[in-house]
């Protein structure tokens, strides 16, 4: 992705502001053009200083008034462009966040799966903030320099013609300066952002696992890894501030080259009577004015290199394919029966390794299928293709008789009801997390699915019942209670079919039989799927699916597989041989 390209893509974002563009513009035109009037002021006050007791007091006590009111302006009016300047950046960062907030909610779950989510975070939080501030230098150094190169030339051009011509000969070659040296710390500015999104990664996954992380007195080498990174960061970032770091001098010495150039001209010119005191006093004032703006570009070179390399990755995730979208008319099932059909179906995470091969699958409407192997078998593998989670590569999944690709998905996964192994809740009351499964519920069906799922009672004894805070990711919780109220948010839900995946994996034994219990309850005349390790809480289902390697092995109802004696009744006495 090209500079240019990224620029653009950035004032994309920009351009619905253009009114603050155009205030910012005129709000610069006043404050430069006051600006550069005042050494025309400061130069009349020189020249009615006559010599030993020959001052014009009265006229430089006027002059001083008028340099009071330029000055005062000056402040103003700068204020002002800062000001629309300011709207623009912030107003651009928000439409920045908020679109790639809403991407991460429309890529394929591949995408999220397969990049870390520090860096993810890095690239919402991080980088827009690096793009918000280049680009609030990039806007008030454009608007003012440019302003100020335009009036410096007719104001020098106006007073000396051949001096002028000097300083633009000369001047330019700050740029060229500026411009190789850019190009030198790009890549270097590129790698630290780079490796800023590298340590938000390493540094969200131990503070979110720290528990792992002293459970295995990991703590001395979780630093010493972090010492890495930042070692890699300190150097890189070190060499990338060096390389910004030299175009300011290396510029600002060409400049006093053209300050040099200009008195020595001027003075010349003096003399020989071509210019008054004041005059040249004035020149050399507009000398320092037309070589700042070179000199605050090339000042804020790092922060502007820093926010090219920032924008890419924003636009990195900005351009990543959304997932395939739902058909304009999507499809409809007739009857609600909860039939599952799997024809054919393969699918693979990565082209070189598959996973499932030609899988079919029929599923009657009210059946309680168990899905059960070793790990990596494909189980959960499933449960994302049936959720479109992920897409199949070659076959088809039917639900109630219709290609799930031709259903929309909100409508798809509003049939079922999920339960997970990893219990996920949000920051918020316990009561606003039940209702994430059905914001319309009423209090009485949050209670009732509450205490279907077991969780009413250690509910009523937390602070506040149902209007305690959870903590973010539920850490004032167990783990058991967590899953407890992820059962009872799906149970609110009245899904029409049941997807569990090892959803009481962190229940107590006493808990989980009660559990089961209210499974079996909500699961009458309701399609279900339970992915399971423990095998004892799948006995009575109507058919358990047994995989391995992405494919069904073995199928049939549990006396019927341990008839069998194969590769479930294998599994099954590993689990129960002491018994």
């Amino acid at each position: 992705m090209k500079k240019t390209s990224v620029v653009k893509k950035v004032l994309k974002y920009s351009k619905p502001y253009f009114p603050y563009f155009v205030l910012a513009l005129v709000f610069a035109v006043i404050s430069v053009s006051l600006t550069l009037y005042i050494p025309v002021l400061i130069g009349q006050a020189i020249d009615n200083i006559i010599g030993p007791g020959n001052v014009n007091f009265e006229n430089i006590l006027q002059i001083l008034l008028y340099i009071i009111i330029a000055i005062a302006g000056v402040a103003v009016f700068q204020w002002a462009m800062n000001h629309c300047t300011n709207a623009i950046s912030y107003k651009t960062v928000r439409d920045l966040r908020k679109d790639i907030f809403k991407k991460f909610n429309t890529v394929p779950l591949a995408y999220i799966d397969s990049h870390p989510h520090g860096d993810l975070i890095s690239r919402m939080v991080n980088d827009v903030d690096a793009v918000g501030d280049g680009l609030i230098q990039m806007i008030t150094q454009l608007f003012s320099g440019v302003v100020t190169i335009a009036g410096t030339l007719i104001f020098m051009v106006s007073i000396d013609v051949k001096i002028a011509l000097v300083v633009v000969i000369v001047t330019p070659l700050s740029l060229f300066v500026a411009a190789f040296i850019g190009k030198l710390s790009s890549k270097r500015f590129k790698e630290q952002q780079i490796l800023q999104g590298e340590i938000s990664s390493y540094v969200e996954e131990l503070v979110g696992n720290q528990r792992v992380v002293k459970a295995f007195s990991y703590e001395d080498r979780a630093v010493e890894h972090f010492e890495e990174y930042n070692e890699r960061l300190y150097t890189v970032g070190l060499k990338a501030q060096f390389a910004g770091a030299l175009a300011n001098p290396s510029t600002r010495f060409v400049n006093g080259l053209v300050y040099a150039a200009v008195g020595i001209f001027g003075a010349l010119t003096a003399i020989s009577g071509g210019m008054t005191v004041g005059g040249l006093s004035c020149f050399l004032t507009y000398a320092n004015q037309y070589t700042k703006p070179f000199n605050e570009v090339t000042g804020v070179l790092t922060q502007l290199q820093t926010a090219l390399a920032a924008a890419k990755r924003v636009f990195e995730v900005l351009e990543e394919p959304s997932e395939v979208p739902d058909k304009n008319l999507p499809a409809v099932a007739k009857e609600k029966t909860g039939t599952v059909e799997f024809k054919n179906v393969y699918f693979s995470y990565t082209e070189n390794q598959s996973l499932i091969e030609n899988f079919s699958l029929k599923v009657k409407p009210g059946q309680h299928i168990a899905i059960v192997g070793p790990t990596g078998c494909g189980k959960t593998t499933m449960i994302n293709l049936l959720m479109r989670f992920y897409d199949v590569k070659k076959g088809e999944i039917l639900v109630d008789g219709v290609n799930v690709k031709d259903l929309n998905r909100s409508d798809l996964r509003n049939k079922f009801g999920m339960v997970l192994q990893d219990s996920w809740l949000f920051k918020g009351t316990i009561k606003e997390n039940l209702k994430y499964g059905n914001e319309n519920a009423t209090d009485e069906e949050i209670i009732n699915a509450a205490k279907q799922a077991y969780a009413h009672s250690f509910i009523m004894r937390t602070p506040k019942g149902y209007d305690t805070v959870i903590t973010e990711d539920g850490s004032n919780l167990s783990q058991g209670q967590k899953q407890l109220l992820c059962i009872a948010r799906a149970m609110l839900s009245n899904p029409s079919m049941l997807i569990l995946d090892e959803a009481t994996s962190s229940i107590d034994i006493l808990t989980e039989q009660r559990v089961q219990k209210a499974f079996a309850k909500i699961m009458e005349g309701r399609t279900s799927f339970v992915v399971a390790h423990r095998l004892s809480t799948i006995k009575e289902s109507d058919l358990i699916l047994v995989m391995n390697k992405g494919n069904i092995v073995e199928q049939g109802t549990h006396d019927e597989l341990l008839a069998k004696n194969g590769f479930y009744a294998e599994l099954y006495n590993s689990q129960f041989a002491k018994q």
